[in-house]
């Protein structure tokens, strides 16, 4: 019958009318008519290799535009490979949906093609899960994980479309009259903001604190905070710290900018307002040594139960952007600024001064064989060359991202993906290609050690299938954290002639992987090799791989977290 709709038909029709326009997966059965049911409507549909970095991809996505990012997979194995992503969204507090076929109701508990309890499966790992047992709940089911994904702290959701469901059909009249309701009854939140007594209580200590600072995360920029923390910044005077991915949010060059003097700015400091960033593992958990015992935290958070948890010295529940405009107005109407005389924002400073200095003296050095500085200057100064729209830079792998962290210069909100909270590795092609269609003005710039590259390398394909811009730079030292750093006495037993468990084959040809599809790969061993490549690449805005060669001893094991290895 022409006016009949199957379960595919009605899935893809329920994410085009409720605002999805990417989905990011592998298909295979049930749900590869639903992928091209979901072209048919409108939707982009990028296919990847594997799902775990199709589900990185879905997870960055949700943080880059502030819809969830989809991840559609196959049954059992698929959607096991998809918690990954799924995982990683909701440890990052990502706004993620994970859409997974299923084996057919009746056939359950008997051993079906994949066979798994999905619902079950992916508990730890989501803030919702609904199963659509039958085809006139689709619409219904994909409204409420798409409204839970977004909701409060935005995380993980998953929906789970069995295959006779996708198979059943209702008529198009049904199908449009289901739609609508739902469309009617879907309630979004409030912006939530707090009491202005509270927010009065936070302005006053901050006014009376001597050595105020400004912390900020990527919940800041999740909650698109930058033009009121910039408010905030300049108009006080206080110094500010970003973790990594807030980095941009405020220019990383800007005068009042902490980075580069962040052990004296969080252990003197005697009041933090610490704006969508958790105390966590990031942030010392709050705690002395690394901070002063004594320090006032004023928390702003979108989740009361991180409040709870960390138990700071004013907690202000609700999104960044609001409570900073609140923060705002309180000052306005009674304003105070530190000044660049003030004892607090000279020492700040002048210990930036001192560290920068060091740091660019070390910089300056063409070294080669290549360190993990000298080509990380130049692929720093190629990045600001391209000026506005600034280029998102993805990074990865241990001593690749450490020192990327403290070389590269963020000068734009959301321009910078790395591990994140939970120290992820293999996200670089996901996140890369998530940046791309995010952001289709912006060049994305990977720079990944040749070990985080591993994890999702056959995704080059992916990059030139969709002609997407992205150069992706491999720091290559033959192996995680670099060549072989065992002592004589651990190259012993029957296997001592095997690699160390931490080698690759020395000098891997990685630019060649991507000219295998069409792609443009470059090799780099100098300055002049490198510049000419970034030069080249960065101007075509076209897929590339460039290999740059590394001492194998550069570097350290672990990056700066060898206490915990």
């Amino acid at each position: 019958m022409a006016d009949c709709f199957d379960g595919n038909i009605l899935a893809a029709k329920s994410f085009a009318r409720f605002g999805v326009t990417h989905m990011f997966g592998v298909v295979g059965i049930p749900v590869t008519g639903l992928a091209n049911r979901a072209v048919q409507l409108g939707i982009r549909f990028i296919a990847f290799h594997n799902e775990q970095s199709a589900g990185y991809a879905a997870s960055a996505y949700g943080y880059l535009t502030g819809r969830p990012g989809l991840l559609l997979t196959v049954s059992g194995p698929g959607c096991v490979h998809g918690l990954a992503g799924l995982s990683n969204a909701m440890i990052n507090t990502w706004p993620m949906v994970m859409i997974s076929g299923s084996s057919d109701q009746k056939d359950f508990g008997r051993g079906d093609f994949q066979e798994l309890d999905q619902i079950e499966a992916v508990k730890p790992f989501s803030k919702f899960s609904v199963k659509a047992k039958d085809i006139k709940e689709i619409p219904d089911c994909v409204a409420r994980v798409l409204d839970h994904a977004v909701s409060g702290r935005p995380g993980g959701c998953y929906l789970d479309l069995p295959t006779d469901v996708l198979h059943q059909t209702i008529t198009e009249s049904e199908a449009e009259k289901l739609l609508t309701e739902v469309e009617k009854g879907r309630v979004f939140e409030a912006t939530k903001a707090p009491p202005s007594s509270e927010i009065e209580k936070a302005v006053s200590v901050l006014r009376k604190a001597e050595r105020p600072l400004i912390v900020f995360g990527k919940g800041a920029a999740y909650g698109r905070a930058e033009g009121e923390l910039k408010k905030l910044v300049e108009r006080t005077g206080i110094p500010f710290l970003p973790t990594p991915m807030g980095k941009g949010l405020v220019n990383d060059d800007h005068e009042l900018a902490a980075s580069a003097a962040r052990s004296l700015a969080i252990g003197k400091c005697d009041v933090a307002l610490v704006v969508g960033a958790r105390l966590n593992w990031l942030l010392h958990f709050g705690e002395s040594p690394k901070w002063d015992k004594d320090v006032k935290f004023i928390l702003v958070d979108v989740s009361e139960e991180e409040i709870k948890l960390r138990k700071p010295h004013l907690g202000l529940v609700g999104n960044a952007k609001k409570v900073l405009e609140m923060i705002n107005k309180e000052i306005k109407d009674d304003p105070f600024c530190l000044g660049k005389s003030h004892p607090w924002v000279e020492a700040i400073s002048k210990k930036v001064k001192d560290n920068v200095s060091k740091m660019e003296a070390q910089l300056a050095k063409d070294v080669v064989p290549f360190n993990f500085l000298t080509p990380m200057r130049i692929i720093r100064d190629a990045i600001l060359g391209v000026g506005s729209p600034a280029p998102v830079v993805v990074s990865e792998g241990a001593n690749t991202m450490d020192v990327g962290r403290s070389v590269l210069v963020q000068t734009e909100p959301r321009t910078r993906l790395d591990a994140g909270t939970w120290g992820t590795m293999g996200v670089g092609l996901g996140y890369c290609i998530a940046a791309a269609v995010a952001n289709p003005k912006r060049l994305v710039v990977a720079v990944e050690g040749d070990s985080g590259f591993g994890f999702s390398a056959m995704e080059v394909e992916t990059l030139v299938r969709y002609k997407l811009p992205v150069v992706v730079i491999v720091f290559n030292n033959g192996g995680v954290y670099g060549g072989d750093r065992r002592s004589p006495e651990e190259v012993s037993g029957p296997f001592k002639d095997d690699p160390a468990p931490t080698s690759f084959v020395p000098g891997a040809a990685y630019h060649t992987l991507i000219e295998a599809f069409g792609g443009k790969g470059y090799l780099v061993g100098t300055p002049d090799e490198l510049k000419s490549a970034l030069s080249e690449s960065f101007s075509a805005g076209k897929p590339a791989v460039i290999n740059v060669i590394i001492d194998p001893f550069a570097g350290a094991e672990s990056g700066r977290m060898q206490h915990k290895n």
